[in-house]
């Protein structure tokens, strides 16, 4: 019977872990699978428990300042050198890296696209990945890619990893298990999670979809972090306690794997014999997280006007410039609307950032029709944009009682950068020819006399 149960693991049936999550944003964190393997009062023993290895995980330089120095200590099966091997080049043709510009014919506008479609043949999580634009250049650590994903297939025996920046998943549609070197995340809609650069991963299925569907930001820039609040205080926004880091989890399965790197644009693949999820214990602050959107905390006005949408940041990657972000994670929760004599939805304007935005369900409310769940939009800097028609008549002439605006989630990633389109985004099927129309009932009210109209 033991004879039996060790073939078994052998085979790829020993994947263990503890339940549950960590709470903390950027905590110093500690977490074994099994009692023991985690060594205490240093880092490298001579030996470590169960035969593991020691390696460190670097996220930031060993000089860099404490408060952004990250680190993680893995004690695993095998070191990762044993992960890789002589790599082969292969291609993913609809995944893009700045700097890029699209070989398309496409002018300059507000663009705005309706859902991908469901694809037509089996893809996992990389094989459906579409870069819509990118900003800056990953060679110099600047910049950001904005891409949307559609599959309908488990990355059984594949595994990947990014040295060009970490990934911000944000599902749509469909609930997804990210197995990374540290633990297990079960995301759903409405729930976000970020892999670090430079950690290993694959992504299945949860649950029963046609498509599972979403939106990636991929940061090349300084890591995701929490903005400072100011005058707000100590409080409200995301607060750090809901962000959840997984258990220690590790796969021991000794069958041919394949594992995948995306570095500096280009991707590499090498064949193996093991899982590299193999990481039984760890310490440390460089660690994968996920966050539920319906924890976030707005503040807003309470009497006349509204603040910029910079309240609604969930997550900030500096530039250096202070003030001015690499990218910004911007969400439209739900909050209730009170301000008085007040135009509501969000105004016309221009800005010197650029604005990719995307729905995840209901409806935002400073466009009435055509920007549906699974969509997208892209504003560029200094591109004018703003509440459609139907939704500056709503709000001009509406009764203000509070309102609350209930039943959605929206999101912006947003960039000091401008955002090249992609030519897969440039000639999709679902770009929206008459997005403009939108705006097209704005006409001129301008009588040259005194008093409201």
């Amino acid at each position: 019977m033991l004879e039996k149960a060790e073939k078994q693991r052998r085979a790829g049936s020993g994947q263990q872990r503890a339940a549950g999550y960590m709470p903390g944003f950027g905590n110093d964190f500690e977490t074994e699978s099994l009692p023991g393997a985690l060594p205490q009062g240093q880092n490298s023993p001579q030996k470590c428990n169960y035969g593991l290895y020691a390696e460190q995980l670097s996220g930031s330089p060993f000089t860099a300042p404490r408060g952004t120095n990250e680190r993680s200590w893995l004690y695993r099966i095998r070191p990762s050198v044993r992960h890789t091997g002589r790599f082969r080049r292969v291609d993913y043709p609809h995944w893009k890296t700045a700097p890029h510009v699209g070989e398309h014919s496409l002018a300059l506008g507000q663009l705005r696209w309706s859902p991908l479609p469901a694809p037509s043949e089996a893809l996992d999580f990389l094989q459906g990945i579409r870069t819509m634009t990118t900003a800056g250049d990953a060679l110099t650590q600047a910049g950001m890619a904005a891409h949307a994903y559609a599959f309908n297939a488990d990355m059984v025996d594949d595994y990947f990893f990014n040295a060009d920046g970490e990934l911000l998943i944000v599902p749509e549609t469909g609930a997804i298990q990210v197995f990374t070197e540290l633990g297990r995340m079960d995301v759903e809609p409405s729930e976000i999670c970020l892999i670090p650069r430079g950690m290993m991963f694959k992504v299945t299925r949860l649950g029963e979809e046609k498509v599972w569907r979403g939106y990636i930001c991929e940061n090349y820039g300084a890591k995701f972090t929490l903005p400072d609040r100011g005058p707000i205080g100590a409080n409200c926004l995301a607060n750090p306690r809901d962000f959840k880091t997984p258990v220690a989890a590790y796969e021991d399965k000794e069958t041919p794997c394949r594992v995948q790197v995306k570095w500096c644009g280009s991707f590499h693949m090498v064949e193996i014999g093991h899982s590299p999820l193999d990481v039984v214990a760890w310490h440390g602050n460089y660690a994968p997280y996920k966050y539920d959107l319906k924890t976030f905390s707005p503040v807003g006005a309470i009497l006349f006007d509204h603040p910029d949408p910079s309240i609604f940041t969930v997550l900030t990657a500096p530039s250096g410039e202070e003030g001015t972000a690499n990218v910004d994670f911007v969400i439209f929760p739900p909050h209730w609307l009170v301000a008085e004599h007040t135009f509501r939805p969000p105004w016309y304007h221009r800005n010197i950032m650029s604005e990719f935005m995307g729905l995840i369900y209901g409806r935002y409310d400073a466009k009435e029709e055509g920007f549906v769940p699974g969509g997208m939009s892209l504003h560029n800097m200094m591109l004018a944009h703003g509440p459609d028609f139907s939704g500056f008549e709503k709000a001009s002439n509406g009764e203000l009682k509070p309102v609350k605006l209930d039943n959605t989630m929206a999101f912006m990633f947003e960039t000091r950068f401008p955002q090249q389109l992609t030519t897969f985004a440039a000639e999709l099927d679902t770009l929206q020819d008459d997005y403009m129309d939108c705006w097209s009932g704005l006409e001129r009210k301008f009588d040259g006399t005194p008093g409201i109209k």
